[in-house]
């Protein structure tokens, strides 16, 4: 199956090797190839859509225990992300530099790419460390209930101070394979990781009584399971022969890492900071709104996380590209690529709207009294996410096509501006009845958690808008 997309004429073929996920058509124009495109995010879908059961695998555990413990994971769960996502990023830009070198030949510098992001992840540690005495003071400002503020406490430790930097040295190495196009590698990892994490989250939270920490327990136990595998694949003979893997840790380019990774951390973190405030203003409303408010991300990570997957593509195809020097099949693939974004999550978003009556009981303790009133505001904010999930593949898509090509400082710039100049007081405006907020001199017209909804839409139309005219704008290509 192949698209009758073709490149402009200055991407006509030339000697040397093809552009990535090209075909050339009976006028000699490259044409997209969909079947390349798909072969190579095939596995990269399916590796985030085991990411978005590894998500779903902890709330359906720690659900099993109490509303309560749903709550406090909806307290803290995105805290948690945004504190590894803004660390993150230096194990993240390891796809975009094995891109580049993989598309210009330069196999030994694809592998000195991964053994950069591992000694970036390992100076981070101490950041994490520092950064693991803040939620409570976060969840004690945010006015949390005591009760759901001391489990969040016993869930962040553990997932984040221990479980941060295991998953960036993880992802340094997974980031590679994707970038070298090896994405079976990384989909066998996330599959042995998925199966174990179930295993140890019933061993540490009922077998040894840990209850809520022990899921966060059983996310890092298998996430460490995980790196020793990748680290298994990375040296073994055929990466020794083809990367050197063996050999290039000597001369780890730890300044371009964190130059290109922590702005790329920065947006990610910026994004998902603004949806931790979001759901602890939801979990300030009451418990039902905050259980429901988790139950409904954790529906749409299936939205989310395999189209991820797809524009994880995107930053491979793209940064080959740009290895190859062929700036104009790189924006060719790219809107390609965002193109498929979008159908996937805005069709898998309608799905999930139309089954959530049927979804969303799984996920919420019959016996427990709040059950009937989660239940039904789940069918009602998982309309709005579903239109959500349009916009956020357009700044899925967009931001790592964007990646790519190496610009991650202003899309950085333009999601900040965004998170708090809209998303955090709109979220305060249309939530909170006057007197109820954190704050007084915003107004306030108590909509509740439906009108929090909203202001997460109007958010992400304008940041997906935005950075899909900045991919679209060429603003990403190389000054001659």
């Amino acid at each position: 199956m192949d698209s009758p997309t073709t490149a402009p004429a200055s991407t006509r073929t030339v000697a040397g090797d093809p552009p990535p996920a090209s075909r050339v058509g009976p006028d000699g124009r490259l044409r997209v190839s969909y079947r390349a495109v798909f072969a190579l995010a095939g596995p990269l879908i399916i590796n985030s859509g085991v990411q978005s059961v590894l998500n779903l695998t902890d709330t359906w555990f720690i659900g099993r225990l109490s509303t309560k413990a749903t709550a406090a994971m909806a307290s803290i769960y995105w805290l948690v992300l945004t504190g590894i996502l803004l660390l993150g990023g230096v194990a993240m830009a390891v796809q975009t530099f094995a891109a580049n070198a993989y598309g210009a030949r330069r196999y030994a510098g694809a592998a000195n790419a991964c053994w950069s992001g591992i000694g970036a992840s390992l100076w981070a540690t101490p950041a994490f460390i520092a950064l693991s005495f803040v939620a409570g003071p976060i969840l004690d400002a945010a006015g949390i209930d005591r009760d759901i503020r001391d489990l969040a406490l016993e869930y962040w430790w553990p997932r984040f101070a221990i479980g941060g930097p295991m998953a960036l040295l993880a992802w340094s190495v997974s980031s590679f394979f994707n970038g070298v196009g090896r994405t079976r590698e990384t989909l066998l990892v996330t599959l042995v990781m998925a199966v174990t994490n179930a295993a140890f989250n019933q061993w540490f939270m009922f077998g040894l009584g840990m209850g809520i920490a022990g899921s966060a327990w059983g996310t890092v136990a298998a996430t460490a399971l995980g790196f020793v595998l990748s680290m298994v694949l990375f040296l073994a003979p055929a990466s020794r022969a083809k990367f050197r893997s063996h050999l290039t840790w000597r001369r780890m380019r730890l300044v371009r890492q964190f130059s290109l990774g922590l702005p790329m951390g920065l947006a990610i973190a910026a994004d998902l900071l603004g949806f931790a405030l979001f759901q602890l203003m939801l979990v300030r409303v009451g418990s039902v709104a905050g259980a429901a408010t988790q139950i409904v991300t954790m529906l749409t990570s299936l939205a989310y996380m395999p189209g991820v997957g797809i524009a994880l593509a995107g930053t491979t195809l793209v940064g080959q590209s740009m290895g190859q020097k062929r700036t104009d099949w790189a924006a060719t693939i790219g809107s390609a690529v965002i193109f498929l974004v979008v159908c996937y999550m805005g069709g898998v978003g309608v799905l999930l709207a139309l089954g959530t009556p049927v979804i969303a009981h799984l996920f919420i303790n019959p016996a427990d009294p709040d059950a009937a009133a989660v239940l039904a505001l789940c069918g009602q904010l998982m309309w709005i996410a579903a239109a959500y999930q349009v916009f956020d593949a357009l700044n899925l898509g967009s931001g790592f096509c964007l990646r790519g090509a190496g610009d991650a400082r202003v899309p950085a710039v333009l999601v900040a501006l965004l998170v708090w100049g809209v998303w955090v007081p709109l979220t305060h405006i249309l939530t909170f009845a006057p007197g109820a907020g954190y704050v007084h001199f915003l107004p306030q017209f108590g909509y509740g958690p439906v009108g929090g909804w909203w202001a997460a839409l109007i958010y992400v139309v304008c940041l997906g808008t935005v950075l899909n005219w900045r991919w679209r704008s060429g603003a990403w290509r190389p000054r001659s």
